[in-house]
């Protein structure tokens, strides 16, 4: 499995493809995607990479990752749409401030389907692992996959901070376990793909992260 980044929006979200070589099939996670140069860029790059669209996912529903749902169910229809069932109320409360944090254009999408801790997503030949991350929003989710000890973390875990809590439905006590029982419990090697900012690992997170120490 191969990842491909782009950061979208004003809050600098980072959205990826997961890309499966074999198949050229691939996931899109977390289309933050709201400015038509940014629905372009993404367009362009499944289009010139020979890419096949076959999943949405979202890691959990707050405004910045889920702008650009609509987008992607418009520009390959049919695609499958999977959310965990605990952050539906968050995704669906979207549209009531959208307009005030200045995205009046933002379109809602329902999901088809859901995301389940411990029942595999899969993309062509890989399989991701859903794990139950809770804390930052109620229904997060973080994808691993082992053969390439990569997690598409969304706003858990980032490089030498973690997810706010401040939101409705955060909690930091549960955001510290789902850490400690989601992330910290894989190799150090393992590199996480988080919502915002540089991708980090497991290893550095568990010595220099002075939100874990």
């Amino acid at each position: 499995m191969t990842v491909a980044g782009f950061t979208f929006n004003a809050f600098s979200e980072n959205t990826y493809l997961l890309i499966d070589e074999a198949t050229r099939q691939c996931a899109i996670v977390d289309p933050g995607c709201y400015a038509p140069a940014e629905q372009q860029a993404l367009r362009e790059y499944i289009k010139s990479n020979d890419l096949q669209v076959i999943l949405l996912l979202n890691t959990h529903a707050h405004i910045d990752h889920v702008l650009g749902n609509q987008f992607v169910l418009t520009t390959w229809p049919g695609t499958p749409f999977l959310l965990h069932r605990l952050d539906l109320a968050t995704l669906r409360a979207v549209s009531t401030y959208a307009d005030n944090y200045g995205f009046p254009q933002y379109q809602p999408a329902e999901p088809t389907g859901e995301l389940v801790a411990g029942q595999p997503v899969r993309i062509g030949e890989t399989e991701l692992e859903v794990r139950f991350a809770p804390g930052h929003a109620p229904g997060h989710v973080v994808f691993y996959h082992e053969p390439t000890a990569t997690v598409i973390g969304g706003d858990v875990l980032f490089q030498r901070s973690i997810g706010r809590t401040d939101l409705p439905g955060g909690n930091h006590a549960e955001l510290l376990h789902s850490i400690e029982t989601e992330l910290m419990t894989l190799p150090d090697a393992t590199v996480v793909y988080p919502g915002h900012g540089p991708a980090t690992t497991i290893g550095e997170e568990r010595r220099e992260n002075p939100f874990l120490n």
